[in-house]
């Protein structure tokens, strides 16, 4: 007979039979760039800025820099227990529950779908690829070709967030974050995660359906090697562009990558900061379209929306509800008055 302390209840057999498989569900799902290396390296990087300006380049939650010591300068106080970090996290965990359904209906529907179209139209165009055999310069070229594609698709995207106001209605949650923690970066709505999966889809899978072409089917070599170096670069910038501390490239190359520092300027309501720095990687696409903004050393960058536009996205739940108030908004003036409806960007 089992003894009391060898009994156990169906909660307890649950918690034993699924506990391990929910905690590495979990695990498997927490975005790269807030694991713990990706954080270690973001605090060294930060603890270098702080040695080498002697506490100065880290800003507090009204956008100002400010010197300060070393506890203050990685985790202030007044950035991590402001409400809109708080919110950051109940967003974030919304985000990273549906992100799985979004990559399974997009990546993996909408993408093998657009790249067979791709190799189907190139074939009947120009019938059977011609069968070359990966190099490293190809390496290189399909790498550069890969970043360059996505960037692209998630600027168009994000521009078009911007200045479509039905679109900007469901953006606005992300510009709604009075300070910037490592968490912003997943500070979406439900409805943004469709859209940005669907952006990577198509990114994604018209340079792969080109090269696949080209290789006659022997591309897998390539992309073994690539995903290792795209994901370091993507992860590395995602992490700290959200991060209060200013990580500045010289100023020659921010004509090319995007530094984080140039995303405290995106995110600021300042008027000659208004939509501005729109893709994710390089600066090629800003400087093209002329919204490209590389801010002075230390430059003054209030973070979330106007402050006639902020009460009303404060909370999380005022958050979730935005863009069916603003679509209610919209509505309501074009049957009413005919006229198109405001609020795109920051700037309306």
């Amino acid at each position: 007979m089992e003894s009391a302390t060898d009994k156990v209840g169906p909660f307890t057999e649950l918690a034993q039979q699924y506990g391990p498989a929910v905690l590495d569900t979990l695990s498997a799902n927490v975005p790269r760039d807030l694991r713990w290396n990706y954080l270690l390296l973001m605090l060294a990087l930060a603890l270098m800025i702080f040695l080498l300006r002697k506490g100065r380049g880290a800003k507090g939650a009204d956008g100002r820099e400010r010197p300060c010591g070393l506890a203050e300068y990685l985790l202030p106080r007044d950035i991590y227990m402001h409400v809109s970090a708080r919110v950051d996290v109940w967003l974030c965990v919304f985000e990273r529950a549906l992100k799985p359904v979004w990559a399974l209906l997009l990546l993996g529907s909408l993408g093998p779908y657009v790249e067979r179209s791709v190799i189907g139209a190139m074939t009947a165009g120009f019938g059977a690829g011609p069968a070359i055999e990966p190099n490293l310069a190809w390496f290189f070229l399909f790498s550069a070709v890969l970043l360059l594609s996505y960037d692209f698709t998630f600027f168009v995207l994000h521009y078009a967030e911007h200045k479509i106001p039905a679109l900007w209605a469901i953006h606005k949650v992300h510009h709604s974050a009075e300070v910037l923690t490592p968490l912003t970066r997943y500070r979406e709505h439900v409805l943004e995660g469709p859209l940005y999966s669907a952006t990577a889809a198509i990114g994604y899978a018209v340079p792969t359906a080109i090269f696949a072409w080209l290789f006659a089917g022997s591309l897998k070599a390539v992309t073994a090697l690539d995903v290792g170096i795209f994901t370091l670069l993507f992860g590395f910038n995602g992490a700290f562009r959200h991060y209060h501390v200013q990580f500045r490239y010289p100023r020659w190359l921010e004509k090319w990558l995007q530094s984080p520092a140039m995303h405290h300027t995106h995110h600021s309501y300042l008027p000659q900061h208004w939509d501005t720095n729109m893709a994710v990687l390089t600066s090629i696409w800003d400087r093209m379209f002329g919204t490209l903004y590389i801010p002075e050393p230390d430059e003054y960058t209030p973070w979330g929306l106007r402050p006639d536009q902020q009460v009303d996205c404060r909370s999380f739940r005022q958050n979730l509800a935005a863009p069916f108030r603003d679509w209610h908004r919209m509505i309501r003036e074009i049957m009413t008055a005919g006229t198109r409806p405001t609020g795109a960007g920051p700037s309306a």
